[in-house]
């Protein structure tokens, strides 16, 4: 692992060291996973303007989310059933987290429960699925709370999974004995399996949502600045711009394409997140110019931790962070806040 020098890196040896039908389902996306190489190939497309004789001695990549300061804008995305990657699951991936000071946003299809990975000391974010069972669900977010949980991040892009041909291909299930503390019985079934078993949730869903939760509800898996508007609407604390990783409807736009509509509708009012695609520092301030407050990575530490663990998936922050710190010096802007559209060639 420690051979590891770049994000792509650690891919190669998830790969050598997981199922296949586990590496399948982590790796693959949608359909002809079109999207999936969009939301990598739409950041090569874009091209840089570096500025040179700029003072970038002292480089600063902190940032203010919900009244926190963090130390850099990379946040860890929430991905499925972990014990599939290492044998302690979320926990060690939370540990890899404290290690390399990011905020872990927890998957409510997780296989250890919230309350064993509030215990490693990270700081966390939940994501939601609505369940079923409202009570289950209402359950839950008195846990995360009292779990010292700092935000919630409502999926709202996946009444139906997409048509995820290579994980069936591997004839994908998750394995009776690994736990889904937070699903009901209705949901294991529907996001374990390939399956077209449908689930909607509307816009009533998310006053519920607020209505019964005392921190920043945001929403995840907005693409479009309709959307997005009427995010704001029904007052959404935050949004984060994502198409579930490729994983659901392909051919919809790379993450970074659709960032642009959505921030110039949000306009500043509430923060704004993007997943999808992220492998280079280079990315993150490309995310951040086109406004964007922070990234998160899923893949990237998912396979960092089936590599190595805890120590892989700080490996994967750490590499991530020194390549920000080496574009905003080379592009001459030593402040990440100040990275804007005056970046791009």
């Amino acid at each position: 692992m420690h051979g590891a020098l770049c994000l792509t890196d650690f891919e190669a040896l998830a790969r050598e060291r997981l199922q296949h039908f586990a590496f399948e389902f982590l790796a693959g996306a949608a359909g002809d996973e079109l999207t999936l190489g969009w939301n990598r190939a739409a950041f090569d497309r874009i091209v840089l303007r570096p500025r040179v004789l700029v003072d970038v001695d002292a480089i600063d990549t902190t940032l203010e989310l919900f009244g926190e300061t963090l130390a850099h804008p990379i946040l860890l995305a929430p991905v499925a059933y972990q014990k599939l990657f290492h044998a302690e699951g979320e926990v060690e991936a939370a540990r890899g987290a404290v290690a390399s000071d990011a905020i872990y946003v927890v998957s409510t299809a997780s296989n250890c429960a919230i309350e064993e990975i509030a215990a490693t000391g990270a700081r966390m974010w939940l994501q939601l699925y609505i369940q079923s069972d409202r009570e289950v669900t209402r359950d839950l977010v008195a846990r995360a709370e009292a779990a010292g949980v700092r935000a919630l991040c409502l999926t709202v892009d996946t009444p139906v999974l997409g048509a995820r041909n290579r994980q069936a291909r591997a004839q994908f299930a998750l394995p009776p004995e690994l736990s889904t503390p937070h699903l009901d019985t209705v949901g294991r079934d529907r996001l374990s399996v390939v399956s077209n078993k449908r689930q909607s949730i509307t816009w009533k869903d998310v006053e519920w949502l607020q209505s019964i939760a005392h921190i920043p509800v945001l929403l995840k898996g907005i693409l479009t600045g309709d959307d997005a508007a009427l995010a704001l609407d029904h007052g959404a604390r935050g949004i984060v711009v994502s198409n579930h990783g490729a994983r659901n409807l392909d051919t919809v736009p790379a993450t970074i394409d659709a960032l642009s509509e959505v921030a110039e509708r949000v306009a500043g009012r509430v923060p704004l997140l993007l997943d999808g695609g992220i492998r280079r520092g280079t990315d993150v301030a490309k995310a951040r110019a086109r406004g964007a407050n922070a990234v998160l990575i899923g893949r990237s530490y998912a396979y960092g931790l089936a590599a190595g663990g805890a120590e892989g998936v700080a490996r994967v922050v750490g590499i991530l962070r020194e390549e920000l710190l080496s574009t905003l010096a080379l592009l001459g802007k030593p402040r990440f806040a100040d990275v804007d559209r005056s970046i791009f060639w």
